[in-house]
């Protein structure tokens, strides 16, 4: 099964807002896996950074605001599958960002993690 993602993820800024990230993060961690989890925390923690291009931010705040979306390219309530698209476009938005990734902030998106599932080493990105 071929992964399916949204072509330009900022036309989801508005779906964007810090409150209703930590929220899904918080009901779909379980369901939705480590890894799903690891990459939105990376993109929420690069957003945090003042370093980063408006260009990039507006990157991010897409990619968030289409994990955030209820309804998307595959209904987050599928077993198995339903985070397959948010996951190719948090990792797309990733190697997009990457340049912003800093050890500082996988050790917070690494922490918070643990936090999530107890200790586990982070996953591996493309």
């Amino acid at each position: 099964m071929q992964t399916r993602q949204p072509s330009d993820v900022t036309v989801y800024q508005k779906n964007y807002s810090e409150t209703g990230f930590w929220n899904k993060l918080r009901k779909a961690a379980v369901k939705a896996g480590a890894k799903v989890v690891y990459c939105a925390l990376l993109l929420y923690y690069i957003l945090q950074s003042p370093s980063v291009s408006a260009r990039d931010k507006a990157l991010i705040v897409g990619a968030l605001g289409y994990f955030i979306l209820p309804v998307d390219l595959v209904p987050d309530l599928l077993p198995l599958v339903g985070y397959t698209d948010d996951l190719a476009a948090l990792t797309g938005s990733i190697m997009a960002v990457k340049a912003n990734l800093t050890p500082e902030i996988k050790a917070m998106a690494q922490e918070k993690l643990n936090g999530w599932f107890g200790p586990i080493d982070a996953p591996e990105l493309p």
